[in-house]
């Protein structure tokens, strides 16, 4: 099952395939929508890092809002690179369907430069979770606020996978 956290309280809500059966405690990340896209349309490293999500060597934490932006923004990936053979619709129903959606606790203030970054933030922050993986310059900077590690996708598949 899936896990739903809720005020600090984790409930069992769906089955979710991106963990490994008897496996130890999972590194728990926060993957920002760069990293998905890039995955999900033009492979390297960011597909890699899904590949390893989908065999259970992390547990993805996401919450509504960057659900969204994941659809909304794969939404316009998909009509700029039609002649791509993607199947992003069947990716984000995978990644919704086995990933950890959590509850979260809006910041009192902005914390990064681009107040769009904050998202990956609070929500890493309300799940306990201490990692967020990232491409973009201007999230690394707030790297090590509230004890939350922001990675790119290299650091991260180098440390972790």
């Amino acid at each position: 099952m899936g896990r739903y956290c809720k005020g600090g309280r984790h409930e069992e809500v769906r089955h979710s395939g991106g963990h490994r059966e008897g496996s130890k405690v999972q590194v728990k990340v926060v993957l920002d929508t760069n990293v998905v896209m890039s995955g999900i349309f033009f492979g390297g490293l960011p597909r890699a890092i899904l590949e390893e999500w989908s065999e259970g060597s992390f547990e993805l934490i996401l919450s509504i809002e960057i659900l969204q932006e994941y659809e909304r923004v794969a939404g316009q990936l998909g009509r700029k690179y039609k002649t791509l053979d993607v199947d992003w619709r069947l990716v984000l129903r995978l990644i919704a369907l086995n990933a950890t959606i959590v509850n979260v606790e809006p910041l009192r203030e902005q914390i990064c430069a681009d107040s769009d970054d904050d998202k990956f933030l609070a929500c890493a922050r309300s799940s306990g979770t201490q990692l967020v993986i990232s491409g973009d310059r201007q999230l690394r900077e707030v790297s090590g606020w509230s004890n939350i590690v922001v990675l790119t996708p290299r650091e991260f598949h180098s440390q972790h996978l």
